[in-house]
């Protein structure tokens, strides 16, 4: 076992559906197979929803399969989700189990009242670093392969707000300039900024993770802290 670092080009050691499936477990969520061959858990009050789609193969982001969504609801009667977001596979499963437990205690998961600054300050606060053209909407970790930034998103995000033209929170790993991705993600439009900001205060910690293996991509630029 290796304890790495930084957490964000540790990858997800090949066990992102375990992990994130024991934390939603531990949370207390139900969890039923689909017809669609996925895993969707929901919570006890039945306003948000954990879905293992990649079986079903729904689509890519920057090439990558998407391997959960996650969503909220306004009340559980409720057929339409008021948000969504999506992770690919190498997300580090550490970020998606804490904004899981984010969403968990969230009284009204649908709502928030915190501006995109949230999530900036706390990337700013571990040392990741404003883009100079785009200060106010984008961060990147020190070493410029990671980047969390409010943009356009791309098709097939969903949310219950149906205007074009609105931005929302995308995250990726890119440790090769120009290679492939080592995981993205993406947030819709009215997913609560303090959300984002609890995946973000996660993804950039200081705190070594434990990996079994790590990614070839990253090896060059992760720091093994210590073996056991």
């Amino acid at each position: 076992m290796y304890w790495v670092t930084p957490r964000h080009l540790a990858g997800d050691d090949g066990v992102l559906a375990e992990r994130i499936a024991e934390t939603l477990a531990g949370l207390g969520w139900r969890m039923w197979p689909t017809s669609r061959h996925t895993l969707l858990y929901v919570s006890p009050d039945e306003l948000r929803g954990a879905e293992w789609i990649l079986a079903a193969y729904p689509f890519e982001l920057g090439g990558l399969s998407v391997a959960w969504q996650l969503s909220a609801r306004s009340q559980a009667a409720s057929v339409m989700t008021e948000w969504n977001a999506y992770f690919t596979t190498g997300v580090p499963y550490e970020a998606l189990a804490d904004l899981l437990m984010a969403i968990d205690a969230r009284e009204a998961p649908d709502v928030g009242f915190e501006g995109p600054e949230t999530v900036l300050g706390v990337l700013t606060a571990r040392g990741w670093i404003r883009d100079a053209d785009r200060p106010r909407t984008t961060a990147m970790d020190p070493g410029f392969s990671s980047c969390l930034s409010l943009e356009m998103l791309p098709p097939l995000i969903q949310d219950a707000d149906p205007r074009p033209d609105l931005v929302g929170w995308q995250a990726w790993a890119e440790p090769v300039l120009g290679a492939p991705y080592l995981w993205c993600a993406a947030f819709s439009a009215s997913v609560p900024h303090d959300l984002v900001a609890a995946f973000a205060s996660s993804l950039a910690s200081p705190v070594p993770v434990p990996r079994r293996t790590v990614p070839e991509c990253a090896k060059g630029r992760l720091t093994v802290v210590r073996r056991s």
